[in-house]
């Protein structure tokens, strides 16, 4: 008899709704292009400080800008169960920076993906309006393995010369999003946006998704800045790049993380690094 209610409080435990809930962490990346004219700052010399830090945080899913074909091998072959999607904003193959997303492939598979242009003829490798260099959006529906819970992964990187490519990019995406979500997944929006929180395309964003620092429910850590330039002396203020959720996630924690090695940084930005959980 005390075995078999030992078993029916065991069950009632188990069965208690909310008693377990899917938390994630995530990353948005601009790893700097592979490089060798950059002194002490060459590739050669900061991918082995770079890929640690990626293994030690180990998150779920990370999104990097300006990475090239040559460094997303590299990560591949030297992080085991990560695996990437996205195209090259040359030609939309292999050419040129990527906007690519990796995901652990043990525990998330990838139901749906595609990259978009930031220009008035997204399924095209073009420069949009007034961009010194085209640009891409690379997205992702994954699934949990273990769950079956959807979500989707939005990385981007915008211009850093076209104003009203900037401002157009953002509506772009909000537009792109509403088009393609029309089951109502949560959704992350990550990237390097080359833009201050008080400019007009990110207040927009702030209107339609919620800026990930100012909704983290536990902590916000780290400097207020992502972009570092290098000058490892110096204050970081600079914030650029961000993560975006909509309704779907609630933010855990924030943080923007300032790791470095013999006084110099792993890129000249910051990661933002976030724990999600999925409502």
């Amino acid at each position: 008899m005390k075995i078999l209610k030992s078993i029916v409080v065991l069950l009632i435990f188990v069965c208690v709704p909310g008693a377990a809930t899917a938390q994630m962490e995530v990353m948005s990346y601009n790893i700097k292009y592979a490089n060798e004219n950059d002194g002490e700052n060459s590739w050669s010399k900061r991918k082995a400080h770079l890929t640690a830090q990626l293994k030690f945080y180990e998150p779920e899913i990370f999104g990097v800008q300006e990475a090239v074909l040559e460094q997303l091998e590299h990560f591949e072959g030297s992080m085991e169960n990560y695996k990437y999607v996205g195209v090259g904003r040359e030609d939309g193959a292999d050419k040129g920076e990527f906007s690519a997303i990796f995901y652990k492939s043990k525990e998330y598979e990838v139901l749906e993906e595609d990259t978009f242009w930031l220009s008035e003829t997204p399924d095209k490798p073009v420069k949009g309006w007034d961009a010194a260099l085209p640009r891409i959006c690379t997205w992702a529906l994954f699934q949990k393995k273990d769950s079956g819970e959807k979500f989707y992964v939005f990385n981007t990187h915008f211009d850093h010369i076209g104003e009203q490519a900037r401002e157009e990019s953002a509506e772009l995406i909000i537009d792109k999003i509403e088009e393609i979500n029309i089951k109502d997944f949560p959704v992350i929006l990550m990237g390097d946006l080359n833009l201050e929180p008080e400019t007009k395309p990110i207040q927009f964003l702030s209107e339609q998704m919620n800026d990930s620092k100012n909704v983290a429910e536990k902590v916000v850590f780290g400097p207020e800045g992502t972009f570092n330039g290098y000058h490892f002396d110096e204050p970081v203020t600079d914030r650029i790049d961000y993560i975006f959720i909509n309704e779907g996630f609630k933010v855990l924690k924030y943080a923007v993380l300032s790791d470095s090695k013999d006084l110099k940084y792993p890129s000249d930005h910051l990661p933002v690094f976030v724990t999600l959980e999925l409502q």
